[in-house]
């Protein structure tokens, strides 16, 4: 299934996209798309439903963040070979995380705010994991079983704020807007492999990251199970799993980074794309 929430910030609604790719409502059933929701029990009942029957949703209304009541976001750092080298860093032995506020969630298509001051505010996009149960130290063997879905990321990060102010990567991460998921949340049944997924971002039209996750240095069971061993992973929490090279700091002969008016459009195999204006402020 590929589960979404439309409308209007702070009135947005559960729906579903049905076999021809139209919205349909699921609000008559579903209060809403957050942690409650993302268990097996819920997830299967949905997916038997005859979507068809459900009101379809006119327009083309504003997409939200497709889960609600995102209790935290984690992140990996540096987990395609790739981006480390242009990072002009070593690859790690262990996975590198940091944490995204989560006031830095934003829908697929919505603005991404410049912070005033930034210099050097830079893409990323990544896979998104999308916990269904709760985990807590829990092994590669079982991990996927944890995995409600996955989405699509755009890991907005300001450089200077993450590697010039102090050394923590989360001041550069989790301004808000820098957390653009979406368009939807597909059910972990409909991907049947997270390790074989092509990523790609471009800027104003130029394509500047090309990847899959088949280069990942650690892959979505090592991720949930190491992560699980420092922390409990809650359902609807997510987990952004790193991003492959050609980010702005990494651009050949010299860097370049966002600015107003620059636009983001980037996609990944089965999970949409998402197009973000960049503005002031």
């Amino acid at each position: 299934m590929k589960l979404v929430r439309y409308g209007q910030p702070g009135a947005e609604r559960p729906g579903v996209l049905d076999a021809q790719g139209v919205l349909r409502d699921l609000s008559m059933l579903l209060p809403e798309l957050g942690p409650a929701q993302l268990g097996p029990r819920t997830l299967s009942a949905l997916a038997a439903l005859d979507t068809s029957r459900l009101p379809a949703v006119p327009g083309a209304p504003r997409l939200a963040c497709p889960v609600a009541g995102v209790g935290k976001i984690v992140c990996v750092g540096l987990n395609y070979a790739d981006h480390a080298l242009e990072a002009g860093m070593q690859a790690p032995a262990e996975p590198v995380l940091f944490m995204k506020a989560i006031t830095a969630l934003s829908g697929p298509n919505d603005a991404v705010r410049i912070p005033p001051g930034a210099r050097k505010t830079d893409w990323e996009v990544e896979l998104g994991i999308v916990i269904g149960t709760r985990a807590s130290h829990v092994s590669e063997g079982v991990a996927l079983q944890h995995v409600a879905g996955y989405v699509l990321a755009n890991d907005v990060s300001e450089r200077a704020w993450q590697t010039e102010r102090g050394g923590q990567w989360d001041k550069g991460k989790s301004y808000d807007t820098f957390a653009p998921i979406g368009p939807w949340l597909v059910t972990a049944d409909e991907v049947p492999d997270p390790h074989a997924i092509d990523l790609w971002l471009e800027v104003n039209g130029q394509r500047v990251q090309n990847g899959n996750t088949r280069n990942f240095i650690f892959g979505v069971p090592t991720v949930v199970s190491y992560i699980s061993q420092f922390m409990t992973l809650e359902p609807g929490d997510i987990v952004l799993t790193g991003t492959p090279a050609g980010v702005g700091l990494g651009q050949k002969p010299a860097p370049w980074f966002l600015k107003p008016g620059d636009v983001m459009r980037l996609g990944a195999t089965g999970l949409g794309e998402q197009t973000q204006t960049c503005v002031g402020g």
